[in-house]
């Protein structure tokens, strides 16, 4: 079947599809920069395995090992994906020049010139996140540490990040999600469950004592369960966060999805908090029974996401990805998980939503259940196809091609 025939289907239902393909052009989803390197980043020792609650798996041959060839990397990415896409650092990745290193609580602007310049070349914005994990000082307690100088070497690292955010925002135009997120907690089960909170919170306030435009950069708090070392007990819990967000004004809920109870699902919490909230941040990643941070595919818990960001309002929430995997190729885990996320929110903006509202409110739902089983076999692939052409992106078909000529020619060159 042919877009002209699929454009006509979905229009005999009120749906249009050219309207559905140019809004999700508009719509940024951020790129994470750690899928390229296993979260290594720059500023630490990379033979050092990772702390904090952060694990790799996997040895795939090919990973990035300097800013030059992650920042080519993205490049073969940004080739062989459709629509809005802007860059998601995290602190580790700060670029030194001519033997200068920093330590983190002591991060300038300027340690991030180069992926400015990178980003400003490609019409990218980006958003960043403070690095809470490997390094010395994670103990494995950071913002709620006991110890007073290491909560003040993790607090001036926020506050620089703040600083960092801000000059993203100004050069490149676009707002800047800073997103705050520990591996904080205790492996076994803790004595004293509230003190680590009460320093947690009384460590983010005085980060956020930071000045900062508040329209260019939105802070955000992450929530986990349980990270690597840190089964027992996560100081950032769920309900931490929702709570902390929910009491300032000037502070975004961010929702991973790998981040919750293996029976809860994140589609069913966004209009939970977009009820009393004007944004939302969303990490979208695949948990396989606990955060593994698998690649995203197009399935159902991804497609019900993007359906609930539609109805309840796609410019009010930000989207990002979050996934690390060693164990394929790099470049194709980045690419088909970017493509899953546009094709599922695709999928979301060619669902007849009032339609089937109007059903729900009328208390009509044998009609409903119809209906939606119905959409399921809609011809979806042909406009998805023409999503990609307009982009000027390969259809999936052929884009791993190009990513097997680049295994071939430049990652299988690295050691």
């Amino acid at each position: 079947m042919s877009y002209a025939e699929a454009k006509q289907k979905y229009a005999a239902l009120g749906i249009d599809t050219d309207a559905a393909i140019a809004k999700l052009r508009t719509v940024p989803v951020a790129l994470h920069c750690w899928q390229g390197d296993d979260v290594r980043g720059f500023d630490t020792d990379p033979s050092k395995p990772l702390t904090g609650g952060i694990q790799t798996t996997g040895n795939y041959p090919g990973r990035a090992s300097t800013p030059e060839q992650l920042m080519a990397d993205i490049d073969e990415v940004l080739k062989l994906i459709p629509g809005k896409a802007k860059m998601n650092l995290h602190a580790s990745y700060a670029i030194f020049e001519n033997g200068e290193w920093a330590d983190r609580d002591r991060l300038e602007p300027k340690h991030f010139r180069k992926w400015v310049e990178y980003c400003k070349a490609r019409g990218l914005g980006c958003d960043f996140n403070p690095t809470f994990f490997s390094h010395p000082k994670c103990d494995p307690l950071t913002l709620s540490s006991t110890d007073p100088e290491t909560r003040k070497f993790w607090i001036d690292h926020g506050k620089a990040c703040i600083r960092i955010s801000q000059y993203l925002a100004e050069e490149l135009g676009e707002p800047c999600v800073m997103n705050i997120w520990t591996g904080d907690g205790y492996k076994d089960v803790p004595a004293d469950r509230l003190g680590p909170r009460v320093r947690y919170k009384e460590s983010i306030d005085e980060i956020l004592t930071e000045p900062r435009d508040k329209d260019k950069v939105y802070v955000t708090v992450e929530s986990k369960v349980f990270g690597i070392g840190v089964e027992s007990y996560t100081v950032g819990s769920a309900e931490w966060c929702l709570k902390y967000a929910s009491g300032r004004d000037d502070v975004v809920c961010l929702m991973d999805c790998g981040h919750y109870h293996p029976t809860e699902v994140v589609s069913d919490k966004i209009s939970s908090i977009l009820t009393y909230d004007d944004h939302l941040a969303l990490h979208i990643t695949r948990p396989v029974r606990w955060d593994s941070d698998h690649v995203v595919l197009f399935d159902d818990e991804t497609r019900e996401i993007c359906r609930e960001i539609v109805r309840c309002g796609i410019d009010k929430v930000f989207i990002a990805l979050d996934y690390f995997d060693a164990s394929i190729n790099r470049i194709s885990a980045w690419v088909n998980g970017f493509r899953n996320t546009q094709k599922s929110l695709l999928y979301a903006l060619l669902q007849n939503n009032e339609a089937l509202k109007k059903l729900q409110d009328e208390g009509n739902f044998t009609r409903l259940m119809t209906e939606q089983e119905r959409m399921k076999t809609m011809p979806f692939g042909d406009v998805w196809d023409e999503y990609c052409r307009v982009c000027g992106a390969p259809d999936d078909g052929s884009w791993f091609l190009e990513s097997e000529r680049y295994e071939k020619e430049e990652l299988s060159k690295r050691k």
